[in-house]
């Protein structure tokens, strides 16, 4: 092939090497987001994008492109995509679902230990010397084992979050769009319980949940007023489904005890005194950020890349209602 590809964030040689055997490659080759000039320069004689979360792909990239025919993201969630218009620009867009399942669900127990037992609190005092001598009631935090455990989104990875929780004998609670199946339930060990409920009897409440109109601050001050002074909340989904000003107060005032973030509203900015509090442990976006999901996410995106632009119908292609504009093959 002779065609073009513009990619935006520095992937794994491995797929890199693959990329350049067929394609004229154009590579972002530095781990940091791709300049909103350069992408806008770029794309222009571009027959394929390669794209990271940190991209806009919105109309106006989109209208440089007059060469795009497909766009290859790598990431499972794609709201930092204009669909509607890629769709009417005739535009296949990808995304990269179920491989960062584990590692995102071992990251969110990763953040229940760390509040729950002020690991990273705990960490800072010993480095700087605050650690003198062992005492009854010095640096003490809560158990997991046996707590309840509120899950909002029972999708892949809110279900292997379930799984986990049961080698620490936790009640799972979930909430959900739609409730599983009851043989699912009962393999997942989970109860259906509506979000009042959840929030109410949790000891730890952890999300789930895709970025859409519906779910922006979806948790909010209202919803840490029902939760226990004694709760902690998990953030491994999108930062905007929490209202971050009411978490900071929530924190402040204790009206819960703590949170575990890998996400944030204003990504990467925090929200201002957030970062001064003790009682937050905050992590710069590593849900999938291990060697074997980031080369699988890649495989994936190359994957979908290729039988786009060797007009064939990609494995992960998101928006289908493009299908009549293009002449494809399965």
């Amino acid at each position: 092939m002779n065609k073009r590809i513009l990619v935006t964030g520095h992937l794994p040689e491995v797929n890199m090497a693959e990329l350049e055997k067929l394609f004229l490659v154009d590579a972002n080759t530095e781990d940091k987001p791709f300049e909103r000039q350069r992408l806008l320069h770029a794309i222009e004689d571009k027959d394929g994008l390669v794209s990271m979360i940190t991209d806009n792909v919105d109309e106006e990239v989109l209208d440089r492109a007059s060469r795009l025919k497909m766009i290859a993201h790598f990431g499972v969630g794609y709201n930092n995509i204009d669909i509607k218009a890629a769709t009417t620009h005739g535009i296949m867009v990808t995304n990269t679902p179920g491989v960062l399942t584990d590692a995102t669900a071992e990251l969110a127990f990763a953040l229940i230990l760390a509040v729950s037992r002020r690991v990273v609190e705990c960490d800072k005092a010993t480095r700087e010397g605050r650690f003198q001598y062992w005492a009854p009631m010095l640096f003490l935090g809560r158990e997991v084992t046996g707590k309840t455990l509120g899950i909002i989104g029972l999708g892949e990875i809110g279900k292997a979050v379930a799984r986990r929780a049961k080698g620490f004998k936790m009640r799972v609670l979930y909430h959900n769009r739609r409730r599983i199946a009851s043989s699912e339930e009962k393999e997942l060990m989970a109860e259906y319980a509506d979000l009042q409920k959840l929030l109410a009897e949790s000891d730890l409440v952890s999300l789930h949940i895709p970025l859409t109109s519906e779910t922006r601050h979806f948790i909010g001050k209202e919803e840490f007023s029902l939760m226990k002074p004694t709760a902690y909340l998990i953030n491994t989904s999108r930062g905007p489904v929490v209202d971050e000003q009411s978490l900071l107060e929530a924190l402040l005032n204790r009206t819960i005890s703590g949170a575990g973030l890998d996400v944030y509203e204003n990504e990467p900015a925090l929200t201002p005194g957030l970062a001064e509090l003790s009682n937050v442990v905050l992590l710069p976006h590593i849900g999938s950020g291990t060697f074997e999901t980031r080369i699988k996410m890649a495989s994936m995106a190359v994957e979908n890349l290729i039988a786009g632009l060797s007009n064939k119908i990609p494995p992960n292609l998101v928006n289908r209602e493009v299908l009549p504009h293009r002449r494809l093959t399965e």
